[in-house]
């Protein structure tokens, strides 16, 4: 039987995630070590897991809202208003399976076959193959090695001009390089943005891991609360990525929308994950947001550490301010992140993302993550490290 004539042509012509294929070749292997998928090596705090099992012990394994537990809803239009200077009201708001559904959702909402969507290269793996399974068509925004990778007002002119864009997402800080955008950086981008009249998606999944100054959103920038979207979650920052819960904010009629095809796809997030986001939010409110400061301080502390054993190894990485990738350069040993990826790897049985994953602009470097311990960095870099000299060592001899 021929499959190829019924797997819809878009799904099938989608490369695999690039991110996975090195996590699933590592953990096939003795003794790997992964600096490969972005989880927090952080167990999700107690309080938030023994909110989630006293709820099913209670009996509450049934349907949410749609949109989510009340409770939770407002406890993410606080935190939003708290933390960010957001003002979403409930119905502005729909909690997600992760941040993952949450781009989805956004896209099926907003784009039809053809509409551009314009997506900063490098940046992560999934935009634009769901831009792609929606129809659209990604018209990608080269971003420059020598200012961090950062998105400029100049660059998103010129990738914008002539190509009928409808959206443009908003990736900061960004994964894989770690770049963040400031106040006035975003301020920069708001007249081209209204001048090709985009709706921006802006992704703030990483918004509470910020390295040296407190995350910026683009939607509490005057006149884009009305044009953006905001998603966020609870994977990255409260160590919650296998609980599988985010939320999306919208206008209230954007959301509207969004609602409906979330009705009809996933129901409701999952009810024991929803009781255990509120605890984290409600906790979090209570404590000053002490646990999600911890776990940044300690983040921050592997951030400084990565970025000088990369550097005594001699790769050329610049300092992330946000997430927790370091995305260094590799061009000086190896012909394309892939290559030096899968050298180490089979050499060294370390596990490293290449930077083609995530667009063309990344060709040349590898993301390494530091959400892993001091310790388990350690022994990577030390293995790095030689997989280097190894190199160094065969280029000498030829």
């Amino acid at each position: 039987m021929n499959y190829d004539d019924f797997i819809n042509r878009t799904v099938r012509d989608i490369p695999p995630s690039g991110i996975r294929r090195f996590f699933d070749l590592a953990a096939a292997m003795d003794d790997a070590v992964s600096l490969g998928v972005g989880e927090p090596d952080f167990i999700t705090p107690f309080l938030y897991r023994d909110s989630a099992i006293k709820s099913i012990i209670s009996g509450r394994t049934g349907y949410t809202a749609n949109r989510g537990d009340k409770r939770l809803v407002e406890e993410i239009a606080r935190y939003n208003r708290d933390r960010f200077g957001l003002d979403y009201a409930e119905n502005e708001t729909i909690v997600t399976v992760g941040a993952s559904e949450a781009i989805d959702l956004i896209l099926r909402t907003l784009i039809e076959p053809n509409d551009g969507v314009l997506v900063p290269d490098p940046s992560y793996v999934s935009y634009m193959p769901n831009v792609a399974l929606v129809g659209g068509r990604v018209v990608t925004v080269p971003l420059d090695k020598s200012n961090g990778f950062k998105l400029t007002a100049e660059a998103l002119d010129r990738a914008a001009a002539g190509q009928k864009c409808k959206a443009l997402i908003l990736p900061y800080p960004n994964n894989p390089t770690g770049a963040v955008l400031g106040a006035e950086e975003l301020a920069a981008l708001v007249p081209v943005i209204k001048k090709h009249d985009l709706f921006v998606i802006s992704d703030e999944i990483y918004a509470e891991l910020t390295y040296g100054a407190r995350h910026v959103s683009v939607a509490s920038l005057d006149g884009m609360k009305e044009r953006t979207a905001v998603i966020n979650g609870f994977s990255k920052a409260f160590a919650m990525t296998g609980w599988r819960i985010g939320w999306l904010c919208a206008p209230q009629e954007v959301a509207a929308a969004a609602l409906k095809i979330h009705q009809y796809t996933i129901m409701c997030a999952p009810t024991a994950s929803q009781e255990a986001a509120y605890a984290a939010l409600r906790d979090g409110r209570e404590t000053d947001y002490e646990q999600v400061d911890d776990m940044r301080a300690e983040y921050d502390r592997r951030r400084k550490y990565t970025v000088a054993m990369l550097g005594d190894m001699g790769l050329d990485c610049f300092m992330p301010f946000g997430a927790f990738y370091a995305f260094p350069d590799v061009s000086a040993f190896a012909d394309s992140g892939e290559g030096f990826a899968e050298g180490l790897l089979k050499a060294q049985r370390v596990a490293v993302v290449p930077g083609g994953a995530f667009g063309n602009g990344g060709s040349k470097n590898v993301r390494c993550t530091y959400a892993s311990s001091i310790k388990m960095l350690g022994v990577a870099f030390e293995r790095m490290n030689e997989y280097i000299k190894d190199l160094k060592n065969k280029r000498r001899r030829q």
